[in-house]
């Protein structure tokens, strides 16, 4: 196979398959590592890849990679709504919850729009700095709402910034739910943007529990800020059960892993 043949290859499987490694490409294409690192190098400068460790991982996976809301609304959907309804099992009653901007916290929101408490007197305080998800919970009776100013993200459409941080730092809520688009089994819990980071890392360090939803996509990924360690968060809802070190790391932590 010719050089430039391999580095294309090399590329496709990059984006389809999310990550490659030097040996698994050393093998697969009966090569040195050395030469496996070259075209990861060359890939790399060209933008095709961001090298990791032991690899390489799709451009689009880059740290600092984030897309908007509306593009990430229809991904992993069915796992993300299954999500959801598991977090809203573990939402009590008559309890106070601040719940963070992001897609599979909106649909958290879809299914809170008809939440009924089972006792009258036991309304729920929902607390966001999203802005979709307090217009979806705005006309909710059984709910009571408030809404976290500062300024306004557009590719989140959440409020960020000193204030939102400074207003969080003044609450004290029963439960926090709050995505993510890293769980690593090392840096624990992060996202692309540092002024969302401020914000996730005061919302956890708020509540007196804290919940994380994530996908299957989001688990062993680290973005580029981390907002919490594994032992800042009492639980963990995810579709795919963790395995190997994250497994580990994650019951060392006392995180609690619930499958949805």
């Amino acid at each position: 196979m010719f050089a430039a043949e391999r580095y294309e290859k090399i590329g496709d499987l990059a984006a389809a398959e999310g990550r490659v490694s030097v040996a698994g490409l050393a093998d697969r294409f009966n090569i040195t590592q050395e030469t496996v690192r070259r075209d990861l190098a060359a890939l790399e400068i060209d933008g095709v890849v961001r090298r990791v460790h032991g690899g390489a991982v799709a451009a689009a996976k880059r740290s600092t990679g984030e897309q908007s809301l509306t593009s990430r609304q229809s991904q992993h959907h069915e796992q993300k709504l299954r999500i959801a309804r598991k977090a809203v099992d573990l939402i009590p009653a008559g309890s106070s919850v601040v719940i963070d901007a992001g897609t599979t916290t909106e649909l958290l929101a879809d299914l809170l729009q008809d939440w009924q408490s089972p006792r009258p007197e036991d309304n729920l305080l929902v607390i966001t700095h999203a802005v979709p998800i307090a217009a979806k919970l705005s006309n909710s009776p059984a709910l009571e709402l408030e809404m976290l100013g500062g300024r306004v993200r557009g590719l989140t459409r959440a409020s960020v910034g000193a204030a939102t941080v400074k207003q969080l730092e003044n609450l004290r809520p029963d439960i926090a739910i709050v995505g993510t688009n890293g769980v690593h089994p090392g840096f624990g819990f992060s996202t692309p943007d540092a002024q969302e980071a401020a914000v996730k890392s005061a919302i956890v360090r708020s509540a007196r529990r804290v919940v994380v939803l994530a996908d299957a996509s989001k688990l062993e990924e680290e973005a580029l800020v981390r907002f919490a360690a594994l032992d800042d968060v009492d639980a963990l809802i995810t579709d795919t059960a963790p395995e190997g070190a994250l497994a580990d790391a994650l019951r060392e932590a006392g995180t609690e892993v619930v499958p949805a």
